[in-house]
């Protein structure tokens, strides 16, 4: 089902034409040339029209409208508008697609579905989880260590947010940029851009140190919220870059010393590849 890097196989197929959105930072694929993979038609536009019909027939109104049109390079090197998915929104629309090779996927949806549900009578699991994970990816346990305490400071950290009444989703992202840029020097867009990342994860490809330095800006923030207890978006704006600035010092006293740059373009590949290196 998946390569090692654990993304799903069917979405790096040479025949799938897709497109990067940077502004929302996510992948949209076209969903006939999905389909045609799916199901071997030899009119897989045809199929899509049928299977919409009986997606609306079904009440599944909202699957189909994401699938937004786009123009992609056709057969004849034509510019054509064709539907696109992303990758949650075509999952569901594999379920509805009666394939043997769609078989598979809706198996591997159902697993992933039911150890969720068990994630969440027992969390104890998805942390197990999350360690076999990185081992199967290849890091190393010291990086792993690193990786899961900046986890439970990052859980402290919204959870504070959320009790200075910081609303989940763009506040949050927001306030990350801001203790991003105080101790990176980069917004996080900026920061993927220099490791070269799209969908990916940023901390998943940060060294020991840049995790340490992170993890730093994140816990100073908590310790001076909690003792500032804004009122304010504006007021929890302020301090993360705070928070932010204690670690960017840091780095900048780091990087006198040892006379290099603390922020790595390396990337998951580069730090499962050189495990004993994951602080250069």
């Amino acid at each position: 089902m998946t390569k090692n890097d654990n993304s799903i196989v069917l979405f790096h197929e040479k025949q799938i034409r897709r497109h990067w959105d940077e502004n929302k930072e996510l992948w949209y694929f076209s969903v006939v040339d999905v389909l045609k993979i799916l199901t071997e038609s030899k009119n897989p536009q045809v199929y899509w029209r049928v299977l919409k019909k009986r997606l609306f027939d079904e009440g599944s109104n909202e699957t189909v409208t994401f699938c937004n049109g786009l123009k992609m390079k056709a057969k004849d090197g034509k510019m054509r508008m064709t539907d696109v998915a992303d990758v949650q929104t075509l999952l569901r629309l594999i379920q509805s697609v009666p394939s043997p090779k769609a078989e598979p996927f809706k198996l591997w949806l159902a697993k992933v579905g039911y150890e969720r549900i068990e994630e969440i009578e027992d969390p104890e699991l998805a942390i197990d989880r999350v360690m076999q994970t990185y081992f199967k990816k290849g890091y190393s346990k010291d990086w792993i260590n690193q990786r899961l305490k900046t986890i439970e400071i990052r859980k402290e950290l919204t959870d504070e947010w959320q009790e200075r009444g910081i609303k989940e989703g763009s506040e949050f992202a927001i306030l990350t940029d801001e203790i991003t840029k105080a101790w990176s020097g980069k917004s996080v867009k900026q920061y993927k851009i220099f490791k070269d990342l799209k969908k990916q994860n940023l901390r998943d490809n940060m060294t020991n140190l840049e995790l340490i330095l992170n993890m730093l800006a994140e816990a100073t923030t908590i310790e001076i919220s909690k003792e500032e207890q804004p009122k304010t978006f504006s007021e929890s704006k302020a301090i993360a870059k705070k928070g932010g600035d204690t670690s960017g010092k840091a780095r900048k006293d780091i990087e006198q010393k040892t006379g290099k740059s603390v922020l790595s373009s390396q990337k998951a590949k580069h730090l499962q590849n050189n495990k004993n290196k994951l602080s250069d």
